[in-house]
């Protein structure tokens, strides 16, 4: 075989435009499938709060009235918030921790530049792979809902979708803000958000038992509104509210990822 044939079959195919992104992915694949628990870790955290405080706490509160009005399980009413929770804790791990290991650390991205690829495939490969991520954990967690008969309405299985426009949210402001922490303490920063989000989001009771001033720093929460939009699907219970919330994810995710595509070739492009 001459030298010449040799050089041709090892040259990798060319990318596509609008297609180089999937590199990302099948990078991100062949490094997780060996390491699939890494993937599952998260998931339980929420599941584990649906255990204590959803069923078990639900028992002593018996049914409570939810949206519109309908009288549901407390368990019933839990459920969704802790759902979006689940997608969101799938993005924020997968675009913040691993990246910045892959970007400070691992030089991931610096060697990826040498190819054909773009500061802007790696942003969209990246987050896809984290919405991806929050989408399994959001899965698995339906499965667990609709099992538990914590899924009223055939919608729920609408709230899979819904899912993934939060993964999409989240993974891409998780990874926009990646690219400006310096160290791992800068995770402190991140805990520190996440952890009020989660408990001051509509997560465990109505927006309504909170002061006026509280309602309305709770209206511009990310996860209120993922909690609102699932929980209007797995309930069945619909009004124009439902567009401020897609429009609210879906605006904060496309700003996520047009900081993070300059972001990066900020970093890497100097």
């Amino acid at each position: 075989m001459t030298g010449r044939a040799l050089t041709a079959r090892i040259v990798p195919p060319p990318l596509l435009p609008g297609r180089a992104f999937t590199r990302m992915l099948e990078h991100n694949y062949f490094v997780y499938r060996r390491m699939w628990t890494i993937i599952f870790s998260g998931f339980f955290e929420p599941l584990f709060y649906l255990f204590s405080i959803g069923v078990g706490i639900g028992s002593l509160v018996g049914d409570i009235a939810g949206p519109g009005g309908k009288t549901i399980e407390y368990a019933a009413y839990v459920a969704p918030a802790l759902l979006g929770s689940s997608a969101m804790n799938g993005a924020i791990y997968e675009s913040t921790i691993n990246i910045f290991f892959k970007l400070k650390y691992g030089k991931i991205y610096d060697a990826i530049l040498s190819t054909p690829m773009q500061p802007l495939d790696i942003a969209v490969g990246e987050i896809t792979w984290s919405l991806g991520r929050g989408a399994l954990y959001a899965g698995g967690f339906l499965v667990v809902m609709a099992s538990m008969g914590l899924m009223p309405s055939l919608w729920g299985i609408m709230a899979l979708p819904a899912a993934v426009l939060i993964g999409f949210a989240f993974g891409s402001c998780g990874m926009a803000a990646t690219t400006y922490m310096r160290s791992w303490q800068d995770f402190d920063l991140v805990n520190m958000i996440i952890l009020p989000l989660f408990l001051f989001s509509g997560t465990f009771y109505p927006l309504s038992v909170y002061p006026p001033v509280f309602q309305a720093l709770t209206r511009i929460s990310p996860l209120y509104h993922s909690v609102e939009l699932i929980r209007a699907l797995t309930l069945g219970v619909f009004d124009w509210s439902l567009a401020g919330h897609i429009g609210f994810l879906a605006v904060m995710g496309a700003v996520g990822a047009a900081i993070t595509s300059r972001r990066l070739a900020k970093l890497l492009m100097p």
